[in-house]
Order: structure tokens, then C-alpha cells, then sequence
């Protein structure tokens, strides 16, 4: 059974999150000879402060105030 993890930046709606699961999952069927139903789709949503590119973040971390 395939276990396939995505992690993601936060902010996509769920209509694209189930989109992209079903994309995932096609694949796998198609690519690796397994039915569907053994296809598990993970998503990790990475907040935009937690996402690092060349050290810097995606966004500044909120304020803790």
C-alpha cells in the first residue's frame, strides 16, 4: 500500500488539497500497478513562518505580542 506525503505551504482550499489527492493517486495507480483504494494521500500544511527558503522565511513569524 502506498503512503504518499505531501507537505505543502498552508493557504490551499480543501477543493485543492482533494484535487491534488486524486492526481496523486492516479498516478500511483497508473505508475505502480496499485487500485486506488490502496493509496493513502498525506498532507502536511507548512505555515508560512515555518517555510525556509535559503534561510530566509516565507513570511515573518506573527507577532507573540
Amino acid at each position: 500500500m502506498p503512503i504518499l506525503h505531501a507537505h505543502i505551504l498552508a493557504g490551499r482550499t480543501q477543493e485543492q488539497q482533494q484535487a491534488f489527492a486524486r492526481a496523486v493517486t492516479d498516478a500511483a495507480t497508473t505508475h505502480l500497478g496499485v487500485p486506488a483504494t490502496a493509496v493513502r494521500v498525506l498532507i502536511h500544511e507548512i505555515p508560512p513562518a515555518q517555510w525556509y527558503t535559503a534561510g530566509e522565511p516565507k513570511a515573518p513569524p506573527a507577532d507573540m505580542g
